[in-house]
């Protein structure tokens, strides 16, 4: 059995530099380096360090980032056999700069992102049988996403949708296809129309998603922690303390470490403990895929937390 995930395949292009440029103006740099990401392959990657047995379905385009994006993903141990080399199109790239107060100016170009389609949940639908759950997010055109979550759906399969980038105005028909949401705080914030801070706040924002139709609304506070709520149950994990050197894929992690959890049959609170643990890890470290936990180190993080 597996878990699949459907979305996004990105390469990230990171400038750093002293401050953002000007409008207009060329600035000297400092650094650069380039990264794979995508919220889809980071999910998928987080998987399959795991230990989780991932199936990847989305598309590249016929470039040299493709095929890295691809190689990088097999080297996690992705299976990749149900990612499209799309020909009409660039990959999906994100060209980033930081500033050394940590600010940035990101443009976004989906490439072959952009193109997920029909054909490509055709492709998913042969791996349902298989799977035991469909991790979806916002990276890829949102007619993909419904289509994706109803197929899972049809075959009773396990749909966590994570709502990134934050969205206001998702379809009311994709709610009921979804078993668990997890959207951060600020995403939360967009589906729900107000702000959200702290439990109060994403306990109302979890009660208005369970009203929409989602069987399990799990809002993630960062620092603060994570809110659960389900029709039989409401709790909150308090956050692990780490030393937060990036957040970056914090959240992919975060799923990741949910969906594993569930792929072994462990309870939801125990579940989001998982998530929680995994997102900490990640926090640890810089950069996107490079900061997701291996099972070893996840496992020793745990057992280490569970003593004190």
């Amino acid at each position: 059995m597996s878990i699949i995930v459907f979305g996004s395949i990105n390469i990230d292009l990171v400038a750093t530099a002293p401050r953002l440029p000007l409008g207009g103006e060329t600035l000297l740099g400092e650094d650069f380096f380039q990264v794979s990401g995508g919220k889809g392959a980071n999910q998928a990657v987080a998987l399959a360090k795991l230990g989780i047995h991932v199936q990847m379905v989305g598309r590249v385009g016929a470039d040299n980032f493709g095929v890295e994006l691809v190689n990088n993903l097999q080297a996690s141990g992705v299976q990749t056999s149900n990612v499209l080399v799309d020909e009409t199109v660039s990959s999906g790239v994100a060209i980033i700069t930081v500033s050394q107060s940590g600010e940035n100016q990101i443009v976004v170009i989906p490439g072959a992102n952009g193109r997920v389609n029909h054909e490509d949940v055709q492709r998913l639908s042969h791996l349902i049988p298989e799977a035991t759950a469909l991790l979806l997010q916002l990276e890829v055109p949102i007619t993909a996403v419904v289509a994706a979550a109803k197929a899972a759906r049809s075959a009773n399969i396990k749909v966590i949708l994570d709502p990134a980038p934050a969205q206001s105005d998702l379809p009311a028909e994709l709610y009921p296809l979804v078993d668990i949401i997890t959207p951060n705080e600020v995403e939360a914030g967009q589906l729900v129309g107000f702000a959200v801070d702290g439990e109060e706040t994403a306990a109302k924002a979890a009660e208005i998603l369970l009203q929409r139709g989602v069987k399990c609304a799990i809002v993630k506070l960062g620092a603060k922690g994570v809110f659960c709520a389900t029709l039989q149950e409401k709790f909150f994990v308090p956050a692990f303390g780490v030393h937060v050197v990036d957040t970056v894929a914090a959240g992919d992690a975060f799923n990741g470490g949910l969906a594993a959890a569930l792929f072994a049959g462990i309870p939801l609170h125990q579940a989001v403990v998982w998530g929680a643990a995994a997102g900490a890890l990640a926090a640890t470290k810089p950069g996107a895929q490079t900061s997701l936990p291996d099972r070893l180190t996840f496992d020793a993080f745990l057992k280490q937390k569970d003593k004190s």
